[in-house]
């Protein structure tokens, strides 16, 4: 019995930490983003265009490419989204925003939950920047969902300041992303 139980845990053990595909959906994806301001809280979303991302927890390495829809973005208001991309985003000159996975902490279990860091480049706006994403996965039967929240630091990043002298808003974007995937 103790010779069953250590093959079934040395045979198990290899899963935890097996590389594992997974492609996001854009249906079941929802971006959204929070930009404060002292008077009121603009909110929006965005779209996902496709994303595919391949995790190696056992190298710590990580692939892929996440790429969202620029040009989708929409807060509710047409006269501020137009401005939004046109004079912010400048989503006819950059219409994505892409995240290259590199590198990954953590394992994915295949089934319950995990917790991952994905480090990669961030590209909007023309620029890449450094960015790590820390993941909240929930797995079962080759069906996972996740949450990330980053900021992004706009301005520091070289986009326009919207603010005015009568409108001051932050300086970064709150993040929010809920996704579901499927490994293959």
């Amino acid at each position: 019995m103790k010779t069953f139980a250590l093959l079934l845990l040395l045979t198990a053990a290899p899963a935890a930490f097996s590389e594992t595909d997974l492609d996001l959906d854009p249906a079941k994806t929802e971006i959204a983003f929070t930009l404060h301001d002292p008077l009121h809280t603009v909110h929006g979303t965005f779209k996902l265009k496709r994303g595919t991302l391949h995790l190696d927890p056992e190298h710590g390495k990580a692939s892929g490419e996440i790429v969202v829809d620029a040009a989708s973005g929409q807060s509710g208001s047409s006269a501020r989204d137009g401005r939004m991309h046109k004079e912010i985003l400048e989503s006819k000159k950059y219409p994505d925003a892409t995240f290259a996975a590199d590198s990954m902490q953590g394992k994915l279990e295949p089934s319950g939950a995990s917790q991952i860091d994905v480090h990669g480049a961030f590209t909007i706006h023309g620029a890449a920047h450094e960015l790590t994403l820390h993941f909240q996965v929930t797995a079962n039967s080759g069906q996972y969902s996740g949450t990330t929240h980053f900021d992004i630091p706009y301005v520091a990043w070289g986009m326009k300041d919207p603010s005015n002298f009568l409108l001051k808003v932050e300086k970064k974007v709150e993040m929010d992303v809920k996704t579901a995937a499927t490994a293959h």
